[in-house]
């Protein structure tokens, strides 16, 4: 597929879907499922033959609409369900009030509630991010089921689970409000946070970063962030995180598609219009006493953002957040991030220390990798190289093997 139109059939997909299940109930998903998998199958094939319309949007959408109207038609009780909005004479039924469904205002109204109730507290945790991200994200299951380190098949029974929840407590779509808020604000944001973070450092074979994610995911924020319910400081945090880290894009790959690493990007091609946006909403997410991982994370990327060099970091501010974050997320990533840090702060052997406290990381080739840096920076050539092959054996992606590979030919 083209990856123009795999791009618009991903940003578009998750929008039409929304739209659908507002109108027949989220009871009701796998018929909104189908009429938009039939749409998009159907621009394919047309648009194979008669190439790319002038507006594909407005394409799909009226051919999601007319796929809508035919279902309602074939349903023998369609009269009962929207006889308010249908009128039967000589004249064809009447469907102009379908279109206010697709308005740029109620797409996004629609969004924003169906975000909220793929997270309703009555389906099972585990399965309330897999289907943010499979419905109104468009990830693949397989997409998903790397960014929770489970197999496919655990993925597609966390979707069967919550959709069977749906239907039994006959979930409607809502936004909540008061303490029923916070919780599931949580949960959208952290949907939102992996979208990012799969767009960000993709687990794909062919693209290290899709930058159509990336994208998707601080649409999806934008909108969080503008409704007066869940515009909360922990939505700008997340806000502020991603552009501070989209901002680098540009920098992260060059021509060939070959990773460039932080310490060896052109800091003067990082869009400084979106690290002066993430500072707008890092301002705002100072608003309350809130303290979020969103914003320590986002605190971090500020002080990569700010500095005019990587040997100019501040990496003593870098290791503090990251000693506060370990105590909201005592996660071994998190300790693999803090120990770089003080490793940047306080020197390689005080790196190396830390990198070997860790335990759970032994597959990680990010944690071997940081081992065999450190080391070289020790002196210590020998043991880096057999951290850098350790490294080696587990990267998946090709691009990942070649920092490595160019690491052990330095050293």
């Amino acid at each position: 597929m083209h990856p123009t139109i795999e791009h618009l059939f991903r940003h578009e997909s998750g929008k039409m879907l929304a739209v659908l299940v507002k109108l027949f109930g989220l009871n009701q998903v796998e018929i909104a499922e189908d009429i938009v998998q039939e749409t998009l199958l159907n621009a394919l094939e047309s648009w194979k033959l008669k190439g790319l319309p002038d507006d594909p949007r407005a394409w799909l959408y009226r051919a999601a609409k007319n796929r809508t109207i035919d279902y309602l038609r074939r349903e023998r009780n369609f009269k009962t369900r929207v006889a308010p909005n249908f009128q039967q004479g000589s004249s064809p039924i009447e469907t102009s009030w379908l279109d206010g469904y697709f308005l740029d205002t109620e797409i996004e109204d629609a969004q924003l509630r169906m975000m909220f109730a793929t997270c309703h507290p009555a389906i099972p945790i585990e399965s309330q991010l897999a289907l943010m991200l499979r419905t109104l994200c468009g990830l693949s299951t397989q997409e998903i089921a790397v960014a929770f380190f489970l197999p496919s098949d655990s993925i597609v029974k966390r979707l069967y689970r919550a959709k069977e929840k749906i239907r039994q407590e006959k979930l409607s779509l809502e936004v909540p409000a008061g303490n029923d808020l916070l919780p599931r604000l949580d949960a959208v944001l952290h949907a939102v946070y992996l979208l990012f973070n799969e767009g960000y450092k993709s687990a794909s074979n062919d693209e290290v970063i899709r930058r159509e994610l990336c994208v998707e995911a601080i649409r999806l924020g934008t909108l969080l962030a503008r409704h007066p319910l869940s515009n909360q400081p922990k939505t700008h945090a997340l806000l502020a995180l991603m552009c501070f880290h989209a901002a680098r894009l540009d920098a992260r790959l060059t021509v060939e598609g070959e990773i460039i690493l932080l310490e060896n990007q052109d800091r003067s091609t990082w869009n400084q219009q979106l690290i002066a946006l993430a500072y707008t909403h890092f301002k705002q997410s100072s608003q309350g006493e809130d303290l979020s991982a969103y914003h320590l994370e986002a605190a971090i990327a500020s002080y990569h953002a700010v500095a005019p060099s990587f040997a100019q970091t501040n990496w003593q501010a870098i290791f503090y957040c990251y000693n506060l974050l370990y105590t909201l997320n005592p996660s071994p990533i998190v300790a693999l991030n803090r120990a770089i840090a003080k490793g940047y702060a306080e020197g390689p052997s005080a790196g190396i220390e830390a990198l070997l406290k860790i335990e759970g990381l032994d597959q990680n080739y990010l944690y071997h990798t940081a081992l065999g840096d450190f080391y070289s920076k020790n002196g210590k050539l020998d043991v880096a190289k057999l951290a850098y092959g350790q490294a080696l054996q587990l990267a998946t992606l090709p691009a990942e093997k070649k920092v490595i590979e160019q690491k052990i030919k330095n050293n």
